[in-house]
């Protein structure tokens, strides 16, 4: 029997492990590990969830608050903890006395790590450079996933041979995962879109109008894929499940947070004050801090990420973004360059 390691108790950790637990049951032990021994012990207490996701957390998933308990023997470890908190989380693991070279590290937050402007592959790598990896992207809303609806998603690594197994370790029946070679796009994809995210809140709570909108999405996927071929992506990936399929569910849907954050800086809230609210990590925030500074750095054109990062920075109003976005040199089309 395979031992699976989910580390991370929020929303889209709950999910993965409920996911987990029901593909291919009986070929493996779940176990979910949480910093938090008090959120834990309630959960082991009462398995029907209310916050952050509704859900009823299956019984054969073991929880502990125990780091090394989780991955003692470990096949597959699933870091879904924040951007800024995979270094520390992947220092200890390595100390860990159960922890293997062996085991398979799947990476499926996203975000990329600020201020070092280090995408959380590269984390990995520095960390555990023995370690086969791979990253997990797309279009999952957590809870839709656990209404029983369907979406797909794709499991990247430089090893096809990794993603195939890990692709059979979480395919369900409404739960489809594609595999890839290009980790780098699959992880911006997922990282970049969140960005875009919060420009769609925000003109939705302006009532900018769904063309204005669509206009929006449309360039800032030209800019996803102008960063990530400058970061060594493959333009395909962006055009896939990661970039192109999560983009549209996250800037259609208020179930995202970083819709939210959008949604509620067009209200006058302040970034902190919104944070507060929601109780949880939006990735798109450090997001857009980290890729307005890596654009700079590489003088890549990004006038969406730039507006975005005025507007968390409280330096943007309504009619500058728009008259700057507007009023742009025409020219050809060119989702690509």
């Amino acid at each position: 029997m395979k031992k699976l390691a989910i580390l991370g108790a929020g929303s889209w950790g709950l999910t993965l492990a409920w996911l987990a637990s029901h593909s291919n049951k009986s070929e493996k032990a779940v176990w979910l590990w949480g910093r938090n021994p008090e959120k834990i012990a309630a959960m082991a207490t009462n398995r029907r969830i209310t916050s952050p996701v509704t859900m009823t957390l299956p019984e054969d998933i073991n929880l502990t608050d125990d780091l090394g308990e989780a991955v003692a023997g470990a096949d597959v470890v699933l870091l879904v903890v924040t951007s800024n908190g995979t270094r520390e989380v992947l220092e200890k693991l390595v100390t860990l006395p159960g922890f293997s070279e062996k085991t398979v590290l799947l990476n499926a937050s996203k975000g990329i790590e600020y201020p070092s402007l280090k995408t959380l592959c590269e984390v990995i790598h520095e960390v555990t450079p023995h370690n086969p990896s791979a990253v997990l992207s797309g279009p999952t809303l957590a809870q839709e996933i656990l209404n029983g609806q369907p979406t797909a998603a794709v499991i990247a690594s430089e090893d096809l041979a990794v993603a195939e197994f890990l692709q059979q370790m979480f395919s369900t029946d409404l739960f489809r995962i594609y595999t890839n070679e290009d980790m780098i796009g699959v992880e911006l994809g997922g990282s970049l879109k969140n960005i875009f995210a919060i420009v769609s809140g925000y003109m939705v709570s302006k009532n900018l109008g769904d063309n204005a909108r669509a206009t929006l999405i449309t360039r800032g996927l030209a800019e996803m894929a102008r960063f990530s071929v400058a970061m060594g992506a493959d333009v395909q990936t962006i055009y896939g499940l990661s970039g192109l399929g999560d983009l549209l569910a996250t800037c259609s849907s208020p179930l995202s947070r970083n819709y939210q954050v959008g949604y509620g800086l067009g209200r006058g809230k302040t970034v902190d004050e919104i944070l507060k609210e929601l109780n949880m990590v939006a990735e798109g925030v450090r997001t857009t801090h980290a890729v307005h500074q890596l654009s700079k750095d590489m003088k890549l054109d990004m006038p969406v990420v730039k507006q975005v990062e005025l507007a968390l920075t409280g330096d943007l109003s309504e009619t500058e973004m728009i008259h700057t976005l507007m009023s742009r040199r025409l020219k050809s089309e060119g989702l690509s360059c």
